[in-house]
C-alpha cells in the first residue's frame, strides 16, 4: 500500500470479527512501529499486548471511567495494545534536567507519533484499530502488572475489521494552515 493511500483509508475501527491476530502479526507490527520517530531517538515507547480475556474484562469494566462505548470496543476486540512509556527520559537531558519548557510532554508526543505509526502500519497489513483515550491510566497499569517507571499513554483495540465506515469530514488546509 502507498503511505498518501495508507493515510487516507486508516478507519477508526469499533467492530471486529472473531479472529484472532497471531502474535507474529503482532511481532511484525511493532517491529514496523519501532520505526517511529522519538526525542533525541530514545525510543521510550512500549507495547503490552493484552489477549488475556480476564484482563481485558478487568480493564473494560473497572479502566475506563464508565464510558460504555470503551467498554464495548475491548469486550469486542481480540486484543488490545496498551502503548506505554518508559517515563522520565524523552525530554531530559541524560543528567535529569529538563531539555526544554516542555519538559516530560515530549513523552506523550513520542507516544502518539508511535501510535499513529503503529496504526498505519495495521491498515496496510489489513487489520483495523481505534485508539482509546477514556481510561484511568493508574487502573490500567495495575491491571497489566506494569512494570515501575512506565506509564500507560494509549489504549489500542485491533483487530480484523468487521465493519468500512466511511471517511469524516476533514477540515482543509484553507482552516488548518496559516502563513506568516
Amino acid at each position: 500500500m502507498e503511505a498518501i493511500e495508507c493515510i487516507k483509508s486508516r478507519r477508526s475501527i469499533r467492530k471486529f470479527k472473531d479472529q484472532e491476530v497471531t502474535a507474529d502479526t503482532i511481532s511484525s507490527l511493532i517491529d514496523l512501529a519501532a520505526y517511529s520517530p522519538s526525542w533525541k531517538n530514545t525510543q521510550v515507547v512500549r507495547y503490552v499486548a493484552v489477549k488475556d480475556p480476564g484482563v481485558k474484562k478487568t480493564i473494560a469494566e473497572n479502566c475506563v471511567l464508565g464510558f460504555k462505548g470503551n467498554t464495548a470496543i475491548i469486550e469486542g476486540c481480540p486484543l488490545l495494545m496498551l502503548i506505554t512509556i518508559v517515563h522520565g527520559i524523552s525530554g531530559y537531558e541524560k543528567t535529569g534536567e529538563p531539555s526544554t519548557s516542555k519538559a516530560d510532554r515530549w513523552e506523550v508526543f513520542d507516544a502518539g507519533v508511535a501510535t499513529q505509526t503503529f496504526c498505519l502500519a495495521a491498515n496496510d497489513m489489513g487489520l483495523g484499530t481505534v485508539i482509546l483515550g477514556v481510561f484511568d491510566e493508574d487502573k490500567v497499569a495495575a491491571a497489566v502488572d506494569l512494570p515501575e517507571g512506565q506509564v500507560v499513554a494509549a489504549m489500542v483495540a485491533i483487530g480484523y475489521p468487521d465493519i468500512a465506515p466511511k471517511a469524516p469530514r476533514r477540515k482543509n488546509s484553507e482552516t488548518l494552515l496559516s502563513w506568516k
